[in-house]
């Protein structure tokens, strides 16, 4: 059988491939348990400071794969125990992982695809790339952490309507709606993915991932609270001997060697 996810480990950074290009990279069990794992395995190994998630074909990710359920066959599933084993886990570990993690979107991102996709720290797509609310229209509530994250980005007017109506949004109007951060010619996307996280891996990764803490924490605590955690993270980042190794190359204007 077919691997449904590609691992390819460059120099300082892995690019993970969704390889279900049949079925537009939609999730079953296979998919859900290959990519946390290579997630972890990304998280734990030094030699990879860096992250690019994309899709194998004309898609990105079609969500979960509906022909894994069987409406009328037998009990209802239970949705719930779904998010509760894979997509939670898998967004949480998003989330967290202690180096940044970019998204080419390289065609459509739906349902859960869609929301996945946000999840990541940076996100480019092709300017032939669509993302779709698409839950509504099977009756269901978008998931994933689309409902905590996409209002956040676009404002709760937007959101709302992308996800009553699951109207597709392009992805040049996704940049201007600040959803994502660029739309790029569908030939230059590969490249442009390729080339920032290859940037990302050359910087501190310790520094980048203490920025992603304070990101993090600063979605649901007060201001008083985040200059709190700013200054924590600070005096981390202050002793640690990337910052040392910062203002030497600042100093000497050469490129810093980070750790």
């Amino acid at each position: 059988m077919d691997e449904v996810l590609r691992v390819e480990k460059r120099e300082g950074w892995w690019k993970l491939v969704l390889n279900r290009p049949e079925k537009l990279n939609a999730f079953n069990e296979a998919l859900h348990a290959a990519l946390f794992a290579a997630l972890g395995q990304a998280a734990q190994d030094a030699a990879c400071r860096a992250v690019l998630l994309t899709g194998a074909g004309r898609g990105f990710c079609a969500g979960q794969d509906l022909g894994d359920r069987r409406p009328g066959e037998g009990p209802p599933p239970d949705l719930g125990d779904t998010l509760e084993r894979f997509y939670n886990p898998l967004v949480r570990r998003i989330r967290t992982l202690p180096k940044p993690v970019v998204c080419a979107v390289n065609g459509v991102a739906a349902g859960a695809g869609a929301n996945l996709a946000i999840a990541c720290d940076i996100v480019l797509a092709a300017k032939s790339a669509r993302f779709i609310q698409s839950f509504s229209k099977i009756a269901l509530v978008p998931d994933s952490g689309g409902t905590w994250t996409l209002p956040r980005l676009i404002g709760e007017a937007r959101a709302r309507a992308l996800m009553l109506t699951a109207e597709p949004l392009p992805a040049e109007t996704a940049v201007e709606w600040g959803m994502i951060w660029k739309a790029v010619d569908d030939d230059r996307l590969t490249l442009e993915a390729e080339n920032l996280v290859a940037r990302l891996a050359a910087q501190s990764t310790s520094g980048l991932a203490r920025i992603k803490q304070a990101l993090e924490a600063g979605a649901t605590q007060s201001l008083d609270a985040q200059l709190d955690t700013e200054r924590d993270l600070q005096r981390e980042a202050g002793a640690a001997p990337d910052y040392a190794e910062g203002v030497r190359a600042f100093l000497e204007k050469r490129a810093p060697r980070f750790a």
